[in-house]
């Protein structure tokens, strides 16, 4: 049952980055984005990917294994966004 929580709640976590993810590719706009958001969001993914492989737990390192790799897509959006309003 511990696991299945885990499990929802990194679905649920992976799900509202792609949302995000998803409005911006759709609008071509970084509109109320910050900057810093997937920044601090890669940053975090990564230091959790390390501490989860480290620490032993699979529901950590496949969650925050999708969640590096769609804060780098975030991030190409935000800059190829940018790249476009100039």
């Amino acid at each position: 049952m511990i696991e299945i929580i885990g499990w929802l709640a990194s679905l649920v976590l992976f799900l509202t980055i792609v949302s995000q993810i998803r409005e911006q590719w759709k609008t071509d706009s970084n509109e109320g984005v910050s900057k810093w958001l997937f920044a601090g969001q890669l940053t975090a993914s990564i230091g959790f990917l390390i501490y989860s492989i480290l620490s032993g737990s699979a529901v950590f390192a496949v969650t925050n294994g999708f969640l590096t790799l769609a804060n780098l897509f975030g991030v190409y959006i935000y800059i190829r966004n940018s790249r476009a309003d100039k």
